[in-house]
């Protein structure tokens, strides 16, 4: 099997449930006890099996990111409790009802995406979804999930627990936005009192919190991290686009050395970078798309005329002459990002020329 999902079903009315999972739920591969055969479980791509359901659920756990188990929400403690790791890793649990009545959310509600599963299982079978996380039932801030949706990258997630409790215990929480997607309040109503949204650091300091989230492509200083990160969780926008450009047959060590170099002069998190940005004449250039596939960021490329509608200071005959573009990294990176300027115009060392741009967010673009 290799779907997303496995329903897994050991009751008479159980199997009904699955089979019907089974066809309605994209990605469900079905399992149940194989006296409950019907002869089309071949050709529908049902695995039967005997003895306990305790003995498949390792391999359960190891291959799929959501498990959805029709049996008693006891049994399923019980059995899921010796496979338990970390919150980060576990697959989803969900299990439902024998008469396909609640659909409960068990285990990994939000980084492995129980609720949401919970939800869409529930809306599949006519049935109540039973959520118990705090964040959900009140409507607030899931702090392991801020941002997900938009890529944003959890940094320090040491303090994960206590923020979150900070969040539902509507305590004073401040959130710093330096970058990133703006629009992460989905709720049908307004941002509570306890929750302060400021975009600077220089802002932050003026106010007091009992906890801060922390979204930012810079890295801080050791004064901001001591204040903001003590009860604080930091995450990292997909908002950096670095425009490069290389001689043929530049190694992706001396491209990635470059990078990584430049990040550190510039106080800027390799965390946050969403694309690398060039032209087109380096689509299939080695070292670019080693680097890419090695830090999964994607390469945009352009054409030359493309790359020539965006104006320069200091535009190069010799460029042109050899690639048909007045500059590579600088439009390019402006060009990926839609931004007006660049955080960093050019760089030249040895074979790699880059620029760095960021995109905009709540902003006008370019």
């Amino acid at each position: 099997m290799s779907g997303r999902f496995a329903v897994v079903a050991i009751t008479k009315h159980g199997v009904e449930i699955a089979r019907r999972l089974g066809d309605q739920l994209p990605g469900t591969d079905v399992y149940y006890m194989e006296k409950f055969a019907r002869g089309d479980e071949q050709n529908r791509r049902i695995t039967l099996f005997t003895g306990s359901v305790r003995l498949i659920l390792p391999d359960l756990f190891a291959r799929y990111s959501g498990i959805i188990l029709i049996i008693s929400l006891g049994a399923v403690v019980r059995m899921i409790a010796p496979l338990l790791k970390d919150k980060k890793t576990d697959p989803a649990v969900t299990v439902i009802d024998d008469w396909a009545e609640h659909v409960i959310s068990v285990l990994s509600g939000h980084l492995g995406g129980a609720n949401e599963l919970t939800r869409q299982v529930a809306r599949l079978l006519g049935a109540r979804p039973v959520i118990t996380t705090a964040s959900d039932v009140q409507q607030t801030i899931p702090v392991d999930l801020f941002g997900h949706a938009f890529g944003w990258e959890i940094e320090s997630f040491e303090k994960a627990t206590p923020v979150s409790a900070a969040v539902v215990n509507e305590e004073k929480i401040l959130i710093i936005q330096e970058s990133g997607e703006t629009n992460w309040w989905t709720y049908d109503k307004p941002i509570p009192d306890h929750i302060r949204v400021v975009r600077s650091m220089e802002e932050a300091w003026k106010h007091d919190f009992d906890a801060a989230l922390v979204v930012t492509h810079r890295i801080l200083t050791p004064e901001e991290e001591k204040h903001f990160l003590g009860n604080g969780v930091l995450y990292r926008p997909k908002v950096l686009v670095l425009g490069l450009g290389c001689n043929r047959g530049t190694p992706m060590k001396e491209i990635e050395q470059v990078v990584k170099d430049t990040l550190d002069e510039l106080k800027l998190s390799i965390k946050s970078v969403r694309n690398v940005a060039t032209i087109d004449l380096k689509k299939d250039e080695a070292g670019l798309i080693d680097l890419c596939q090695k830090y999964g960021w994607r390469l945009d490329v352009f054409t030359p005329a493309e790359l020539n509608t965006v104006p320069l200071s200091n535009p190069s005959e010799t460029v042109y002459k050899y690639t048909g573009a007045y500059g590579v990294s600088e439009p390019a990176a402006l060009l990926s990002a839609g931004a007006r300027d660049w955080l960093l115009t050019k760089k030249k060392s040895g074979n790699v020329t880059i620029s760095i741009a960021m995109v905009p967010h709540g902003e006008e673009k370019r």
